[in-house]
């Protein structure tokens, strides 16, 4: 299962999920932002590639519908309310990671 992570600017809440959950079997993970100023800015082939989005906030997921609304047709979406609040691998981004997408995902 494809699993992509989108935040703005893909510098501190979206790498940390790709790194916690590409560890897990089964899933191949990218994480992508929604800024153009973003690491790595997400593009409609990041949005064709998988078979879930999980994005940071609301704000997120209503900027991915208004520019790529063909692409993700279909595809879930799950906003993970996750606030810019912390630093990469900051252990509460990590254990809220752990649990909103282990619980979306059943795990």
């Amino acid at each position: 299962m494809n699993l992509l992570f989108i935040c703005s600017k893909n510098q501190w809440r979206s790498p940390t999920a790709e790194q916690i959950w590409r560890r897990q079997p089964g899933f191949s993970v990218r994480s992508a932002g929604t800024s153009p100023n973003a690491r790595h800015p997400v593009s409609s082939a990041d949005l064709a590639w998988a078979d879930v989005i999980f994005a940071m906030e609301e704000k997120h997921k209503s900027r991915l519908l208004a520019e790529h609304r063909s692409v993700i047709a279909g595809k879930p979406i799950h906003v993970l309310d996750i606030p810019d609040d912390y630093r990469y691998m900051d252990p509460e981004l990590v254990a809220q990671l752990q649990t909103s997408v282990g619980g979306i995902l059943g795990l």
